[in-house]
């Protein structure tokens, strides 16, 4: 359906890829992963010729209609909740609005008119032949959480996450025979997320999806087009797959080069034994040739950097650790909890869940003590010392200073090589330590608040939302560190992978005030409740 050929990019100081060639089937659903600043955007925006590459060429079967979603939420503000999602078909679009124009306000009378309803008639019934396009919309928006009252209210209503829902169904509605899609699952909660792993598993097309949740990309691609090396591999099989695949094959290229590492010692040896020995001069000379047809190539570096992240506590939780009692919160007439109690204990690691927007944010602001409850009381242990990770993480890191003096504000007694090593752990080496944290990207802000995280050693940490902006590496990494972590956890998050690194406890909130508070994994959790895994 899509191929490329030797298909390169490049910028005037560096270069993404090059000698790109890959065939994309219909029927098959990639996932196209890499580092961060890999170019994996860069490269399907090439693709959906929204930006010209640098060589190569892109080859597209006739006839194909491209989806892509949009990453522009404020771009149909004039129009309603549902017809930003008609627009989707643009043709179907344009006909429908026509015709409701030329019967309004046309002069049905006027055989021009009539004979222009005809065409518009014929190019609606070529795009929507079932005449089912306002139930398939409407059934999509509710799925996605918007009941059909609200259909007609205008996009400019809605807040940054339900627009960016919005452009999701969208781009699903027309079914597009090439749909790509990059990080679908920012803004969506996980049963949405659920909701679209089920829809894109249905997809009959091609489809090509960035996206830093390993459980989405395990549930949905059925192919891996991994970016690295300046270059892109194929491998069969989701990212479990491709995880394995890729260590053997970089194992047995290290292996390899082992090998021949150790033949071309033994031969140089020889060589310098013998080669002054007129009875072994000519074997010597056998060894010289065999040597200069030795091919050592050099290991390639990965573009991929796993962080270290190692969250040590200073000291002990004692006996308590947190007590929620009958805490209230209202924003005018929307009450958020009435009354919610809960009570924390040493060593439980739980995962916070819930629809967006149903108040897990401002619980944690509440109990960090940043936002007060119109009633109730917070009460921490005497020996908890919290660490933070708030939502809005990326805003809190501004200023000139550098990475290194910004990291040890937060602790003027820490040594200097705890500081740095922080840092390290994180990915800030050498002199990236010494750049100023506001030419910093959103996920360089974000590990650093890890760094200082880390370097505050707290015994409670409160994470909200911590892996937005972080790669897959990190995200495994960040698991694999509360999983290890000696203390309590509180964590909002919608990836599934990552609670079920480390959660022994859910706490759901639900519409209603309801709140489910289960003593168990994640995966126990949603079979108590009688749901799919």
């Amino acid at each position: 359906m899509l191929q490329t050929i030797n298909l390169g990019m490049q910028y005037a100081t560096k270069k993404l890829f090059e000698s790109v060639t890959v065939k994309l089937d219909k029927g098959k659903r990639y996932g196209l992963i890499g580092a961060n600043g890999a170019g994996k955007s860069t490269f399907l925006k090439i693709l959906s010729g929204e930006i010209e590459h640098t060589s190569g060429d892109i080859i597209i079967e006739n006839g194909l209609r491209l989806g892509v979603l949009k990453q522009d939420q404020y771009a149909f503000e004039h129009l309603s909740i549902f017809d930003a999602v008609l627009v989707g078909n643009k043709r179907l679009y344009d006909a429908i609005k026509e015709k409701e124009r030329l019967y309004s306000e046309g002069d049905l009378s006027d055989d021009k008119v009539n004979e222009r309803l005809g065409e518009l008639e014929m190019i609606c019934a070529e795009e929507d032949p079932t005449y089912e396009y306002d139930v398939i919309i409407e059934k999509i928006l509710e799925d996605l959480g918007f009941p059909s009252s609200s259909h007609q209210e205008p996009m400019s209503t809605l807040t940054g996450g339900d627009k960016f829902k919005v452009l999701l169904a969208q781009v699903l509605f027309p079914k597009p025979d090439i749909l790509f899609l990059d990080e679908p699952t920012n803004n969506l909660d996980i049963h949405t997320i659920g909701w679209l792993e089920e829809n894109l598993k249905r997809h009959e097309g091609t489809m090509v999806i960035i996206s830093h949740d390993r459980h989405f990309i395990n549930a949905v691609c059925t192919h891996i087009l991994d970016l690295d090396f300046q270059t892109l591999r194929e491998f069969t099989g989701n990212y479990d797959d491709w995880y394995i695949a890729a260590n053997l094959i970089s194992k047995q290229q290290e292996a390899d080069r082992n090998k021949k590492l150790k033949e071309k010692e033994e031969l140089e040896s020889f060589i310098r034994r013998f080669s002054a020995n007129a009875s072994k001069a000519k074997q010597a000379t056998s060894r010289q040739k065999q040597l200069e047809k030795l091919n050592i190539e050099s290991l390639k570096v990965s573009s991929r950097r796993d962080p270290s992240i190692m969250f040590k506590p200073r000291r002990e939780i004692g006996n308590e650790a947190l007590e929620v009692e009958k805490i209230s919160k209202s924003y005018g007439d929307h009450q958020v909890f009435a009354e919610l109690s809960l009570k924390i204990l040493p060593g439980d690691k739980i995962a916070l869940i819930g629809p967006n927007g149903i108040g897990k944010t401002t619980f944690c602001k509440i109990i960090m003590e940043e936002l007060k409850p119109d009633t109730g009381a917070i009460k921490w242990g005497a020996t908890v010392e919290s660490g933070y990770f708030p939502q809005n993480a990326a805003e809190t890191i501004e200023g000139e200073e550098t990475l290194y003096e910004w990291l040890r504000s937060f602790d003027k007694r820490a040594d200097s090589g705890e500081i740095r090593n922080c840092l390290g752990r994180m990915l800030f080496s050498g002199e990236e330590q010494e750049k100023s944290v506001s030419a910093l990207s959103g996920g360089e802000k974000h590990r650093m608040i890890l760094s200082k995280l880390m370097l505050e050693g707290g015994n409670f940490l409160v994470l909200d939302e911590p892996t937005n902006h972080l790669d897959l590496e990190a995200i495994i990494a960040m698991g694999e560190a509360l999983y290890n972590f000696k203390g309590n956890v509180i964590c909002v998050t919608h990836d599934r992978e990552l609670i079920d690194a480390f959660a022994n406890r859910i706490i759901e909130m639900r519409e209603g005030g309801e709140v489910i508070d289960f003593r168990g994994t994640y995966e126990e959790y949603m079979e108590s409740q009688g749901k799919s895994y």
